[in-house]
């Protein structure tokens, strides 16, 4: 019956959506099929793959030919609304440290591409928290683009290598993630383009916001700390006399 299922969409061994089509219609199919697998007890119990290849072709089937494909895990967080705040913070606190970022940046991008919505998909065919094209989440060795942990180990790989690549230029790095690398490399500055330049200032803004909500929250603990360790009885003394 799965067969069946697949076979209305052209073949048995696959569902294709070309990325030059609306991303809201290959999202739809895509999410309409996982729907129906759902919706009918012998299709929940089938195994389902997903492979991106390097043009963001997604493909699906019950019956991988190829070892690239990946089973997709109906129940796994991908299908979920959100995560805690305290995990989210966890995972970027460990890619953070992983790539060597500083973790109000990770939360400025993500505030900026998705305002933390980790189902977020743009039109342009952007995925997850951290926005990622399917075939940038391919180069990175994203296998589910819409798991947080997955998406935004990717991103922050991503960020990384621009931040090296323009020789941590900040501006110019998130220019890069916006509108591509290789716009960035022919002007040498920021695009002439404004959505890219409004972007680059979002995210600025958002890291400087994120700098002090630290650097605040952190003053409290410290202080807070200091209070908890002091001595009761040496509270109030006052200093001896000479």
């Amino acid at each position: 019956m799965v067969d069946t299922m697949l076979s209305l969409f052209g073949r048995a061994n696959a569902i294709r959506q070309p990325s030059a089509i609306s991303s809201w219609s290959a999202v739809g199919v895509f999410f309409l099929f996982l729907a129906a697998i759902l919706h009918f007890p012998v299709f929940a119990q089938a195994e389902i793959y997903q492979f991106i290849d390097a043009n963001g072709t997604v493909s699906l089937t019950n019956v991988p030919s190829d070892s690239r494909y990946r089973r997709i895990d109906l129940d796994s967080t991908s299908l979920r609304a959100t995560l805690s705040e305290k995990e989210l913070e966890r995972v970027i606190a460990r890619h953070s440290r992983r790539h060597r970022l500083h973790p109000a940046l990770l939360r400025a991008v993500i505030k900026a591409e998705s305002d933390f919505d980790p189902m977020a998909v743009s039109r342009a065919g952007a995925v997850g928290l951290m926005q990622l094209m399917p075939q940038t989440a391919v180069q990175l060795d994203v296998r589910d683009i819409y798991d947080p942990d997955e998406n935004i180990g990717g991103g922050a790989r991503h960020l990384r290598y621009l931040l090296d690549r323009f020789h941590g230029n900040l501006p110019l790095a998130l220019a890069a993630y916006n509108a591509g690398e290789t716009l960035v490399e022919r002007y040498r500055t920021l695009p002439p383009i404004d959505e890219t330049r409004r972007y680059v200032s979002k995210v600025l803004r958002y890291y400087r916001h994120f700098l002090f909500a630290d650097a605040g929250s952190g003053l409290k603990t410290v202080t807070a700390r200091a209070r908890a360790t002091r001595s009761p009885d040496l509270a109030f003394s006052a200093p001896p006399r000479p």
